[in-house]
């Protein structure tokens, strides 16, 4: 069965608050431990610095971040966990494709737009204090999708414009240079919960409002209890509807415990008791994940080595992958063929080679020019299904073999560069 292969970036320009450990961290960290899937997380550092001046906000940022998803229990030998500036290939990307997206498009991001919008309203400049890392924001994001390949990407809905421009800017590049990436897929879970914060609003930085993932006991406890509330008295019935510090429990709790605290909110709990239970079941669940977090974010070191092990993993696959994309833009080493050759010599060129095993298995194998032995497959059970599958990697290459997974395998002795060669030979000798 194909891998899916899923991305999530997580900007590093505060402190993680429990809305983001509903809403992002746990459900992720879930999911990555799901079959059939490669996931890749990684701490967007460039993008804070379109909003974040300050090194040492970005710096404690990153390192709380990181813990905080080593401490919800992101096991980084199963997944992709990187810093974005350990990535040299991403900025090259992000510029190649910045050549392939129209101006037009960008104009119409919506944190460019409704920056431009405060401005007119407010009678000054379009572009007063707009610098062009925000609106370059969507090709960097873009970048950090295309640059893997992913697949999917879940998102919340005010992030599926971006999702759409990556598409773009896939397409784009793909027209102009062949097909080299995957059109990635937004992934919106409208059962996550949207946890509100301490006014009854959207838990937001923004609004001032958050309770931070790994307060400690007692400023999570002063912090729940300065909720808002109603003015209802102890015995008269509450509505769990708007209530905020409902909300809040009902995300940490079992559907069994929300119907029992809903039933003490139609006979009238006291806040004060009410408070209290919300206090004890999200410290139930905090407090383990808390004292994983204190050791992390005392060993910045460990951590250090955790994200370096993650960007060596991304860039096996970033540096081949950018020499195939700098090949096929034309940055290539200078190559002294006459067209007199081109015109009359033959040139030998890779070949697939179909054959059928013992077991009844139909298997392919990629030879190079040369008759080295560069890609195997694995076992189809026709033909027909073989052939398709060679069929897409002459067309699509990488993409392709991303595709097929564990179907397809580079052979031990063949380089990832040679396999990009070979497919790039196979694709212009299709052309011709």
């Amino acid at each position: 069965m194909a891998i899916t292969r899923f991305l999530t970036g997580i900007t590093t320009s505060g402190t993680p608050h429990l809305g983001n450990y509903v809403g992002s961290i746990r459900p992720s960290v879930q999911a990555s431990l799901g079959d059939n899937v490669e996931s890749f997380y990684f701490l967007a550092d460039y993008h804070a610095l379109i909003k974040v001046d300050d090194p040492v906000r970005i710096q404690r940022s990153t390192l709380e971040i990181a813990a905080s998803w080593l401490a919800c229990g992101l096991d980084p030998e199963k997944v992709v966990f990187y810093r974005q500036s350990d990535i040299p290939e991403i900025p090259e990307l992000c510029w190649m494709l910045t050549c392939v997206t129209g101006k037009g498009i960008l104009n119409r991001a919506h944190a460019y737009k409704a920056s431009v919008d405060k401005n007119q309203q407010a009678g000054n400049d379009p572009d007063a204090d707009i610098n062009a890392g925000l609106f370059m924001y969507p090709v960097l994001m873009g970048a950090d999708i295309l640059m893997f390949n992913a697949h999917k990407v879940p998102v919340g809905r005010d992030q599926v414009q971006h999702l759409e421009m990556a598409r773009d800017m896939a397409n784009a590049f793909n027209h102009r240079y062949g097909n080299l990436f995957f059109p990635p897929q937004e992934v919106i879970d409208d059962n996550v919960a949207t946890l509100p914060g301490l006014d009854g609003r959207k838990m937001s930085k923004s609004y001032d409002n958050t309770i931070p993932l790994f307060a400690s006991e007692d400023q999570l406890k002063k912090l729940i209890f300065s909720i808002l509330t109603d003015s209802k008295e102890p015995g008269q019935a509450k509505d769990t509807q708007g209530s905020a510090l409902f909300e809040i429990f009902k995300a940490f709790a079992s559907e069994a415990e929300t119907i029992a605290f809903a039933n003490e909110y139609a006979q009238g709990i006291a806040w004060g008791q009410a408070k209290q239970k919300v206090f004890d079941r999200l410290n139930l669940e905090l407090s383990p994940l808390r004292q994983r977090y204190e050791a992390l974010i005392q060993n910045p070191e460990a951590i250090e080595k955790v994200l370096l092990a993650g960007a060596l993993k991304a860039r096996k696959l970033a540096t081949p992958f950018m020499q195939q994309i700098r090949h096929a833009v034309g940055l290539r080493a200078m190559q002294a063929v006459t067209q007199k050759k081109v015109k009359t010599e033959k040139i030998a060129l890779p070949s697939f080679k179909q054959y059928r095993e013992s077991t009844g298995l139909f298997h392919f194998k990629l030879l190079s020019a040369q008759g080295d032995l560069l890609l195997q497959s694995e076992g189809f059970s026709s033909p027909k299904e073989a052939g398709l599958a060679i069929k897409n990697l002459q067309i699509n290459g990488s993409v392709a073999m991303m595709e097929l997974g564990d179907l397809v395998r580079l052979e031990a002795q063949a380089s990832q560069e040679q396999l990009s060669e070979a497919f790039e030979a196979l694709k212009q000798a299709a052309e011709e």
